[in-house]
């Protein structure tokens, strides 16, 4: 999941670049598109594989779990309110805004989350949880 961040900040840095120039709102909802297949992939991933493993460790309700829980919810919330939207501004302007929380949420996890898993789950469990996020990778690609 971890490594799945580096291609998220190289995408988000292209669309940075490119969205403030678009003028084209089509361009504009198709970028928004591959981000939200690439975000939902990779948050379903998370919520199934790491937060489900961590509900042991830490409170569902409040802390951690429920800031990153809520948080995919408000990514997920922007994304699906972009095929919708017909002014370019508009749209240009909500991407970059989920780009933004993306990459504070992504900072999140990076600095507390993923270390908190670390120590909470132990090297067997991390290990079982990156064959299954292989596995899950494999099977997507084919």
């Amino acid at each position: 999941l971890l490594g799945e961040h580096a291609v998220f900040y190289a995408e988000f840095s292209h669309l940075e670049k490119t969205l403030p120039t678009a003028e084209n709102l089509d361009q504009v909802q198709a970028q928004a598109a591959l981000l939200t297949a690439a975000l939902e992939s990779h948050a379903g991933l998370e919520d199934e594989l790491l937060f489900v493993s961590l509900e042991s460790y830490l409170s569902t309700q409040s802390g951690p779990l429920a800031v990153m829980r809520a948080e995919h919810d408000e990514v997920r919330g922007s994304l699906s309110r972009l095929p919708q939207l017909q002014n370019l501004d508009e749209a240009r302007d909500l991407l970059l805004h989920v780009v933004a929380l993306a990459r504070e949420h992504f900072a999140k996890e990076e600095q507390i989350l993923y270390p908190m898993a670390e120590q909470a789950l132990g090297e067997e469990t991390l290990t079982q949880l990156g064959s299954e996020w292989a596995r899950q990778r494999e099977v997507a690609l084919k």
